[in-house]
């Protein structure tokens, strides 16, 4: 091998382009199976950013939903849970049917195998999600989304017949087996099809605060008789509760400070009208606690952790110590073996008879579809989110590491250090760091392979991929580090983590940059506006302007700030002293925006208030608006041109050159860069 060349950080010739990237990139998904038949979702950003179906066969992989359709639905505006598959409803039905949802008028479709979707829902207010099939009544059970009103749409579970009489179509969406909370998530019917379960939750909650798990007969006409509390309340998160193949309700709840999993039988449940005080810790057995996270925060419907093999066996994952392992948990005796896989993430968890399916992500590959023979413990790759191959002598394999932060606490990341092996920079200099600031901001990130990272790390410039306090997988009190302090316990995560890196000789710390979407997006702003580390930094569909969310955003976060600011407006002067936007006087260096001009979770007006506002102090800014957008960018030209423009907007500020030619960003007040 040549020698490397010599040069500076951030000027590295590097294979990983953008274009390399985005050119056979999707986005894998919501797992389904129909015996051994395994079904996904794929995002396509070279079509637009369309979901389709995908299913595999012993016959092969085939697309199961045609263009234009687009598999997404809109409930909770982050959708998830937007599709799934029967085995068989009825003798008349044919195996292997997918109800989904299509994300441009949000209808119901029915597919039945070999024949085109037809509409199973009318035009209307309706939005579904997250559907069962009840075989024995021939339905749909699932959550509806009513807009058809002002005000905040009302959410509720329904049943929809598959054959309705009189029309093709429900005009009336469907019958109302469950009313009257703000939220409801993951209906789903015992075995035998004699009982409903689900999760419901109130305004000010997020699912993740405080859930309640229900149980309720189903009568001879389909409704639902009277609903016991099984779990839950507003200081516990219930997630996935899923009915055994023997007829028992498990679920996982965080009433200990960690997402264990738990069981309930039937048969315990009382004959009497539920009490809501009762003890939630009455009939329930733990079966396996432990300081670790088998849950996860329920951004999306469908979310799974485990699945059942059999009545005596259930597979899981679970993160300890920040670290994912999968496991199986025998029924009866309780004892948890961990199974070996070469993943360092997983998700999607779906298990069938003899085999499990997930999508899995390790440190140096883009993450797969993967089934896992549990008889074996042979793993095949079905599908991978990308035909990206890298040499491994151009990756940087993430560092797990712990920082000290405020109040003696410990704050935790993965560090990435620049690796090309074509180059060296000069000796002495030190790295431009890229702060990563994950969204949510009630989630986590994951050491798995992301090659917008590789991107640039194989360009000479650190990355630091931040789980600040708030985030998930370190049990609930490091979840709960950020209620009523977001602005200040992540902003310090992020600076802490700069200034570790800084110490240790890492970074160089004229030149610390920081971006991040969403929340990792106010995050980027508040860390640029009330501290003064940072040097430069890219907002994505940030939120700059807290009262203006509060007030102009969906109904699913639409009372997330309570937990996490204060109330509004009772608690308007807080909301005001942590918003950028009034506080623009104290910014003091370059920013760019990227932004989607249908984003209805962070409207435009969020970033153009803020670019408005540094253009008029003289203050390099550029701005990137995308037609058609939304919450998250899609399609494969956006994608590209963030990144690249980005980079671009990073090399003028800080005045190194690149190896290669990109589009350029148009960037006011460029002349003032690095003057303060």
């Amino acid at each position: 091998m040549p020698a490397p060349h010599l040069a500076s950080y951030g000027s590295w010739k590097s294979p990983i382009t953008s274009d390399l990237i985005v050119a056979s990139s999707i986005r894998l998904g919501e797992i389904e199976l129909n015996g051994k038949t395994i079904y996904w979702s794929e995002g396509r950003p070279s079509e637009g950013g369309r979901s389709a179906i995908v299913c595999c066969t012993e016959n092969g992989i085939q697309d199961i939903t045609p263009a234009p359709f687009n598999v997404r639905t809109r409930v909770h505006e982050y959708g998830g849970g937007a599709y799934c598959v029967s085995q068989a409803v009825s003798q008349d039905a044919a195996a292997g049917t997918i109800y989904f949802s299509n994300f441009a008028d949000q209808r119901l479709y029915r597919q039945s195998p070999g024949m085109a979707p037809e509409p199973l829902t009318p035009e209307s207010g309706f939005r579904y999600a997250d559907a069962v099939i009840d075989r024995s009544r021939n339905r749909l059970i699932c959550v509806r989304e009513d807009h058809r009103a002002t005000g905040e749409p009302i959410n509720t579970i329904v049943a929809l017949d598959l054959n309705p009489s009189g029309s093709s179509a429900l005009e009336d969406g469907g019958q109302v087996l469950v009313s009257g909370s703000d939220f409801y998530a993951a209906p789903r019917l015992s075995p035998d099809g004699s009982r409903l379960c689900w999760l419901s939750w109130n305004h000010p909650y997020m699912p993740w605060d405080g859930t309640t798990l229900w149980v309720a007969a189903v009568q001879p006409d389909g409704a639902l008789g009277k609903a016991d509390r099984v779990a839950g309340g507003v200081n516990e998160a219930v997630f996935q509760p899923e009915w055994s193949p023997d007829g028992r309700l498990y679920f996982v709840s965080d009433r200990t400070g960690w997402w264990n999993l738990y069981r309930w039988s039937p048969s315990q449940s009382s004959d009497t009208s539920p009490d809501p005080e009762a003890d939630p810790e009455v009939n329930l057995e733990a079966l396996c606690p432990k300081a670790a996270e088998f849950g996860q925060p329920l951004w999306v419907f469908g979310m799974t952790t485990y699945g059942f093999e059999s009545s005596e066996s259930l597979v899981c994952t679970y993160v300890e110590a920040g670290i994912q392992h999968l496991a199986r948990l025998n029924t009866r005796s309780l004892e948890l073996t961990e199974i070996p896989i070469p993943f360092a993430n997983l998700g999607g968890l779906k298990v069938g008879e003899g085999y499990a399916a997930f999508i899995g992500g390790s440190a140096t590959a883009p993450s797969a579809i993967a089934r896992l023979d549990l008889y074996t413990g042979e793993v095949a790759i079905l599908r991978r989110s990308s035909d990206l191959t890298v040499d491994p002598g151009y990756l940087s394999v993430p560092e797990a590491i712990e920082f000290p932060t405020e109040n003696g606490l410990t704050a935790y990341g993965f560090y990435y250090a620049p690796h090309n092996q074509d180059y060296v920079a000069p000796a002495g200099e030190k790295p431009l760091l890229l702060v990563k600031s994950h969204g949510g901001p009630t989630a986590s990130t994951s050491a798995s392979f992301n090659p917008g990272i590789q991107y640039w790390t194989s360009r000479g410039i650190a990355v630091l991929d931040v789980n600040y306090g708030g985030s998930t997988g370190y049990g609930r009190a490091y979840r709960e580090r950020l209620k009523g302090n977001w602005g200040i316990v992540d902003v310090d995560d992020c600076v802490n983590g700069a200034k570790y890196l800084v110490a240790k000789g890492l970074a160089d710390g004229d030149r610390l940059c920081i971006d991040g979407g969403s929340a990792g997006g106010y995050t980027t702003l508040a860390a640029l506006t009330f501290r003064d580390v940072f040097k430069a930094g890219a907002s994505f569909y940030g939120v700059s302007d807290l009262e203006a969310l509060a007030k102009d955003t969906h109904k699913f976060e639409s009372r997330y700030l309570d937990g996490l600011i204060g109330k509004y407006p009772e608690d308007r002067e807080i909301y005001m002293a942590r918003s950028p936007i009034h506080a623009v006087d104290r910014l003091s260096c370059p920013l760019i925006f990227f932004q989607g001009d249908e984003d209805k979770i962070v409207p435009p007006n969020q970033a153009e208030m803020m670019v408005n506002a540094l253009k008029a102090k003289g203050l390099p800014v550029a701005y990137v608006l995308y037609e058609g957008e939304q919450h998250g960018f899609r399609k494969s030209e956006n994608i590209k041109r963030t990144l690249d423009g980005e980079l671009y907007f990073y090399a003028q500020v800080f005045g190194f050159e690149l190896a290669d030619a990109v589009e350029p960003v148009a960037i006011e007040n460029l002349a003032t860069a690095g003057s303060k």
